[in-house]
């Protein structure tokens, strides 16, 4: 790998002050069958995009144990265990997967507790160093759900809370229940729906996990022109002004093609310059 750009070029975060990661991590959630279900067509394939993830200074993989359902945490254990000591591996629970397209929240205490419990034997973890609330349950009130994942952080099976596409009156309530490190929500250069939540953990020095980092970036001339005159691509160039949107942005590209992540990593070298980034943000905008 000497001379490949690595992820260590997108600078560091830390997560919860007492982890610190490289600005550009791996989203494991493509590691899976079509549509998020199952096994993916080629496991050796995809086992060999987080070891080459990894290779490149990926030091923060972040997946979930409805992904798949179980597929992607047991693959990460596969291919990665032992694992690097600063590897830091998030994972979610809260949601349930009845069958391929659904998606069903599910925050109940009992649930939430056993989810992190059958996460830690999958990926053969003592505890997960960051364990977020992957979506509130409209049955089930947010503190309690919260609740639940402070009363295991206490019997340190957790050792950091964050929540994900949550509002922000969702993550108020969460954080009156415990201290909450990061936010995981929808956004890219084409939904930028959780502005306020970005802002907010800038305000507040959190880390904000953008899911989906990557979207049809067509519809961006500024965008289009600024990977031509660099010679990449237009999903490179939008990794790159996500990077420079917020240091609190730590975006989660993924891929199970080894070829593609490793594309997504060198986009931590692109720089763009400030004129670029002016002509990008205005573009976006006024959509």
């Amino acid at each position: 790998m000497n001379g490949r750009p690595t992820a260590a070029a997108a600078g560091k975060i830390d997560v919860g002050g007492d982890l610190t990661v490289n600005r550009l991590g791996f989203g494991a959630m493509r590691i899976t069958g079509p549509g998020i279900w199952g096994d993916p067509p080629d496991r050796d394939r995809a086992k060999e995009a987080l070891r080459r993830a990894v290779a490149l200074d990926v030091n923060f993989i972040d997946t979930a144990d409805s992904y798949g359902p179980e597929v992607s945490e047991r693959l990460i254990a596969e291919a990665l265990y032992p694992y690097p000591e600063a590897l830091v591996i998030a994972t979610k629970g809260g949601l349930v997967r009845p069958g391929p397209g659904e998606w069903v929240p599910d925050g109940r205490p009992e649930h939430l507790r056993g989810a992190c419990e059958r996460s830690l034997r999958r990926l053969r973890l003592d505890r997960i160093d960051l364990y977020q609330f992957h979506r509130p349950d409209p049955r089930v009130p947010i503190a309690e759900s919260i609740g639940a994942l402070a009363e295991l952080k206490d019997e340190g099976k957790i050792r950091h809370i964050g929540v994900s596409n949550v509002t922000e009156q969702q993550f108020r309530e969460a954080e009156r229940v415990t201290a909450i490190v990061s936010v995981q929500n929808r956004y890219n250069v084409v939904d930028r729906s959780s502005e306020p939540m970005l802002d907010l953990c800038d305000q507040k020095m959190l880390v904000f996990i953008p899911w989906a980092p990557i979207e049809q970036t067509g519809t961006i001339p500024a965008l289009m022109a600024a990977a031509r005159r660099r010679g990449v691509t237009e999903r490179q160039v939008a990794l790159a002004w996500l990077l420079t949107r917020s240091p609190q942005v730590l975006p989660i590209p993924g891929s199970g093609d080894p070829e593609h992540v490793e594309q997504n990593i060198a986009a931590a070298t692109i720089e763009l310059t400030a004129e670029e980034i002016r002509a990008i943000t205005l573009a976006l905008l006024s959509r």
